[in-house]
């Protein structure tokens, strides 16, 4: 199982004794809401990652501009993948 695989599936843990302990949701089955939230929360990863190598083959792309600048790495990053996260309709 992977790292993320793992991370998911407690969150899921988590996520579904926390709604049956506070009655927000009626759960019949909590093995399959857990399965359900861990497969949101894998795929939430997914595109995350899939947005962060965009960030990366993008500022790549554009390295001797950035290095020209002497803009810092980090802060563009962040910026750049807020964007295109925002362009996505995707909350991160």
């Amino acid at each position: 199982m992977s790292r993320q695989n793992e991370i998911a599936g407690r969150m899921a843990e988590a996520v579904v004794k926390r709604l049956v302990a506070r009655k927000l949701a009626e759960i019949k089955d909590e093995a399959r809401a857990r399965e359900v939230v861990r497969h949101v929360l894998s795929e939430n990863f997914l595109s995350e990652e899939k947005i962060d190598s965009e960030v990366k083959t993008l500022l790549l792309d554009h390295a001797k501009l950035i290095k020209d600048s002497a803009s810092d790495y980090k802060r563009l990053f962040t910026m750049a993948k807020t964007r295109l996260a925002r362009e996505r309709g995707f909350t991160l």
